[in-house]
């Protein structure tokens, strides 16, 4: 049974990056909107002669299509776009965020109740990271949600084991170099302290480079005992249990992402 969420929501308003053109849309846009995959992923069978329009096989993505144009994918149709939907999924531990896992590890997709729409995620969550998991049905959405430019702040609650050096965690607010790899702007809470070196903190990112916040860790010494994202951008993990599930109400997904719904028109 899905359920509407009321929850609270800071409403951020980023750009989308791009307007409905009255010349029509990229082929590989409109796809996604239909919720077949991502764009990426249709960029990747337009180059594999999968798709045709109007009879034509395509082999580049480059080409705007208008309404009446008919698209096909491996033969068929494509379907018309549903509206937009977003989930808040609380994503256990012991799963991969992957349609099908080479390895047979159980997938996120996996246990999702019976009756869901064919749905991608928002990103990912390592396999022994738990918490707040976005679904949609709606490429586009997927990756408004995840453009860099759009920095949508993410952030975790992590059970730590170790020495927390408070005078190392303020010198993170602006950024730090790990490995080579640079990581933006970091703010760490200590939310509480447990029994002997296990503490609770609020990791706040923007960036969800690979595993940043076990590497940020790491860096201070710590090892990480649980690890739930709690925040992603204006939706928050409340009390839904793990492998838990819940709409997002139509209301509430319009208001939290205005530019998106704004800019691309109805």
């Amino acid at each position: 049974m899905r359920h509407h969420v009321e929850g609270p929501c800071s409403c951020e308003t980023v750009s989308s990056g791009e307007k409905t053109s009255s010349a029509g849309e990229r082929v590989a846009k409109v796809i996604a909107r239909a919720g077949v995959c991502s764009r990426r992923d249709a960029e990747r069978m337009i180059a594999d002669g999968r798709v045709t329009v109007n009879g034509s096989v395509l082999t580049s993505p480059v080409l705007n299509v208008m309404y009446g144009d008919v698209i096909t994918i491996d033969g068929r149709p494509l379907q018309r776009a549903e509206r937009t939907r977003l989930w808040r999924y609380h994503k256990p531990t012991g799963t991969i965020t992957a349609m099908r896992d080479p390895g047979g590890r159980p997938t996120v997709f996996d246990r999702l109740p019976s009756g869901m729409p064919r749905v991608m995620s928002v990103g990912r969550l390592d396999f022994n990271t738990e918490g707040l998991l976005l679904l949609t049905n709606d490429g586009e959405l997927e990756r408004y949600l995840e453009l860099p430019q759009n920095a949508w702040l993410r952030r975790y609650k992590v059970r730590v084991r170790g020495t927390v050096d408070r005078k190392k965690l303020e010198p993170l607010k602006g950024g730090v170099t790990i490995a080579g790899i640079r990581y933006g702007p970091i703010n760490i809470e200590i939310e509480r302290d447990g029994k002997g070196n296990d503490h609770w903190l609020i990791v706040s990112i923007r960036e969800g480079k690979n595993r940043e916040v076990r590497n940020i860790m790491a860096f201070l010494g710590l090892k990480v005992m649980r690890l739930i994202r709690v925040e992603y951008g204006p939706f928050v993990l409340g009390d839904l249990p793990p492998g838990g599930i819940e709409e997002v109400s139509q209301g509430l997904l319009h208001s939290c992402l205005r530019g998106f719904f704004g800019e691309r028109g109805p």
